[in-house]
């Protein structure tokens, strides 16, 4: 992403107690007179790093980011197998997100949502569309048992080899039925070698999902073992659950996005998820525009994060001179 915006650092941050024990690390930066802004990060579990922010002209937005349960820099860490996470799923996650508009005073904020961040953003625009001003989503996700299927056995079609690693990495008689749930409970084990052998088959598999595209590199962070215990946990937990979303839900709730102005950026070869879901999204979803990258695959790259930028600068350019006409 060559058109980043300049980096900045937060002028308000804290961790706001949202029950259960959970401590939720928030952040805000940019303009604090701006234009608000939501990011929800992807994973679940991935955290919000510092490059969301430069997503955003700091001149223009308000831009708050924070870490869902158990990740990041929330408490307690879901990475620690003493964690309970029971009290972490979709429907905590949406009132978390409501906590904290309530806490820092937001009457209404725009939600830029990435992959699973896509699927939250959906959730919570369909539960709270009078809170949302505009909608931007890259890399479209609804979390359905569909959606789950192909991206743990549909897509062995197509790397057979490193899916066999993926599936044999499970106890034979689990083979056969959910792995997310299977890897979960491997993840849970108390003996700390079955979990860093699960940890690492799963993001051997994240990794082979992306490897379709030309100068693919493995993810970096999956190296550290602290980010690769704690990203598993939770994606295996969510994808266990498909996400606590009714199959279909989100779908059948576009029309609560009606008067929401939305961007839908995609990649054509996005094999993590097939370019199906943003268009069918697109259809039921009349003041959303879908933005097809035909080189790009599941992420920011390869012209993502740069479509990303254009739609936030468009927005914060109608912001802007509504304000300077005032």
């Amino acid at each position: 992403m060559s058109r980043l915006h300049p980096e900045t650092e937060p002028f308000a941050q804290g961790m706001l107690d949202v029950g259960d024990g959970h401590l939720v690390y928030w952040e805000s930066c940019g303009n604090p007179l701006g234009k608000p802004a939501l990011v929800l990060h992807g994973g679940p579990g991935s955290g919000a790093g510092a490059y969301w922010r430069r997503f955003f002209d700091p001149a223009v937005y308000r831009v708050v980011l924070f870490d869902q349960r158990g990740c990041g820099r929330s408490t307690p860490d879901a990475g620690d197998v003493r964690t309970d996470l029971s009290t972490n799923t979709m429907p905590h996650l949406l009132a978390d997100i409501e906590k904290l508009r309530v806490h820092l005073k937001i009457d209404r904020w725009l939600l830029l949502g990435g992959s699973w961040g896509s699927a939250l953003g959906l959730g919570y625009a369909q539960r709270h569309p009078d809170r949302v001003t505009e909608i931007v989503l890259f890399s479209v996700v609804t979390s359905t048992p569909a959606e789950h299927q192909w991206l743990t056995r549909d897509l062995g079609r197509i790397f057979p080899e490193q899916w066999e690693r993926f599936r044999d990495a499970v106890p034979a008689a689990e083979r056969d039925g959910n792995l997310p749930a299977a890897y979960a409970r491997m993840l849970a084990d108390p003996d700390e070698t079955v979990r860093d052998r699960a940890a690492r088959a799963w993001c051997a598999w994240e990794d082979a999902l992306v490897s379709n595209l030309p100068g693919s590199r493995p993810d970096p962070r999956y190296e550290h073992p602290a980010f690769r215990m704690t990203f598993t946990r939770l994606v295996s937990h969510y994808w266990a659950h498909d996400g606590w979303f009714a199959d279909g839900e989100l779908m059948a709730g576009a029309h609560r996005l009606t008067g929401i102005p939305g961007v839908l950026v995609h990649g054509r070869l996005d094999l993590g998820s097939p370019v199906d879901i943003p268009w069918q999204l697109s259809k039921l979803w009349p003041d959303a525009r879908l933005e097809l990258i035909d080189d790009a695959g599941h992420g920011t790259g390869h012209g993502i994060g740069d479509a990303v930028i254009d739609a936030l600068d468009c927005i914060g350019a109608t912001y802007r001179s509504c304000e300077e006409n005032r």
